[in-house]
C-alpha cells in the first residue's frame, strides 16, 4: 500500500462496490420516500465517492459508495442520477435545511422558556 492510498487516493478501495448494507439503505430510503434524485460527489482526500438522495420536499441522506457503487446506481435504484460537480444541489435541499434549523431554533427557545420558570 502506497502513501497516496492510505489518504483516499487511487488502490482498490476507492474502486470497490458500494457495502451491500449501504446499497439496501439506499434502496429503503428511495422506497420510502418520493420523488427521489441521486447526486454523486466526487472523492476527496477524507472521503470515497459519495451519493446523496434528495426527495421531493428536499429530504436528504448522504451515503459512501465508491466508484462502481456509484456506477451502479441508476440500474440498482431506478432513479435519475447527477453529477453533484456539474449541476450542483436542488433549492429543495437548501430549503429542507433551512426549516430544519428553524424547527430546531423554536424547540430549543421553547424548551428554554420552559425552564425559565423553575
Amino acid at each position: 500500500m502506497g502513501l497516496m492510498d492510505v489518504f483516499g487516493r487511487g488502490g482498490a478501495a476507492s474502486r470497490r462496490d458500494a457495502d451491500p448494507e449501504v446499497m439496501a439503505y439506499l434502496q429503503w430510503w428511495t422506497r420510502n420516500h418520493y420523488g427521489v434524485e441521486a447526486f454523486v460527489e466526487p472523492r476527496t482526500t477524507v472521503t470515497d465517492v459519495t451519493v446523496v438522495l434528495v426527495a421531493h420536499d428536499g429530504e436528504w441522506t448522504r451515503r459512501a459508495v465508491g466508484e462502481r457503487g456509484a456506477q451502479r446506481l441508476s440500474a440498482a435504484l431506478g432513479i435519475p442520477v447527477y453529477d453533484a460537480r456539474r449541476v450542483g444541489y436542488p433549492q429543495r435541499m437548501r430549503d429542507h435545511d433551512a426549516r430544519r434549523r428553524i424547527t430546531e431554533r423554536h424547540a430549543y427557545e421553547q424548551e428554554l422558556r420552559r425552564h425559565d420558570g423553575y
